[in-house]
């Protein structure tokens, strides 16, 4: 973040004539790099799953097949006398998805394929260009992240504003039983859950989806050969990369669900604009929610 900027405007939200507090909360570079992983995760996942409808079934282990019984989870469908029935099998239990998982419609015929058309890039069938359109986006998503990395450790960033203090870890409680009751301290600081869950996506859900993507690639595993095997084998190492895939998408319904509790025209004007509109200070508080 930037040097705090303040302005002060009437706050026609609450319909009070107390003044609210504009905060340059998110500087460019923050909010450039946001979109460009929001825009990265959007085609990595959608042409992840067309990749991963190639063989819908997760492993654990260096080796898969019919002499290994290390199957964790597989989406699969099949004929019966009530007709074709799609169906996802978790740790050996079965569970019917029929219609969604294992088998979907493509035009009024039934399909059998991992996930349903709608959810993967291209919508049809082709594992060529899923791969070609996943590691297009995961590289620029790589670069991205290292670059803001470095300039994020260089200019204070990381330690300003995004490690947990702890004050932060204090204030834990407090912040989990506001955030259970829908009640949001507006202030240009992130709060305690904002910053183990950014800190969580940047510094283990991605570094984890990076290096299990690269374990999973051939060229990679001629270059670093160890690398797969550190993570528990190629299968892990795809089962890994799939459940991080989870993680992420829970993540970011769970973010969209925050910012529609706490306002998402602030919240979406301050990631596009910087400026964030924070609650009036308490007595003995700054806008940055500290006491003074």
């Amino acid at each position: 973040m930037d040097d705090v900027h303040i302005r002060e405007m009437p706050d026609a939200a609450s319909g009070h004539a107390e003044a609210g507090t504009l905060v340059y909360r998110q500087s460019a570079w923050t909010r450039l790099t946001h979109w460009i992983w929001a825009v990265s995760l959007f085609f990595m996942l959608l042409s992840g799953l067309q990749i991963f409808n190639a063989h819908p079934t997760l492993y654990i282990g260096d080796q898969s097949g019919f002499g290994f019984d290390n199957e964790i989870l597989a989406m699969r469908a099949e004929n019966t006398p009530e007709g074709p029935v799609g169906y996802t099998r978790v740790f050996g239990r079965r569970f019917d998805t029929s219609g969604v998982l294992g088998l979907s419609w493509v035009d009024d015929t039934p399909v059998g394929r991992g996930f349903p058309a709608w959810a993967t890039i291209p919508s049809y069938q082709d594992l060529a260009t899923g791969r070609v359109v996943h590691f297009f986006f995961a590289w620029i998503l790589v670069v991205t992240l290292v670059v803001w990395l470095a300039a994020s450790f260089a200019n204070g960033h990381l330690r300003r504003d995004l490690a947990p203090r702890l004050e932060d870890l204090r204030r834990l409680p407090g912040d989990i039983a506001s955030h259970v009751r829908l009640r949001f301290h507006r202030t240009r600081e992130y709060n305690t859950l904002q910053k183990l869950a950014y800190g969580g996506v940047l510094f283990i859900l991605l570094p984890l989806m990076i290096l299990t993507g690269l374990a999973m690639s051939p060229t990679m595993n001629a270059a670093i050969p160890f690398l797969a095997d550190a993570l528990g084998g190629r299968q892990t190492a795809r089962t890994s990369h799939f459940a991080a895939m989870l993680l992420l998408v829970g993540f970011f319904i769970i973010h969209m669900l925050m910012i529609l509790a706490a306002g998402p025209i602030n919240e979406l004007r301050s990631i596009v604009t910087g400026w964030y509109r924070t609650d009036p200070p308490a007595n003995g508080e700054t806008n940055s929610g500290r006491s003074a």
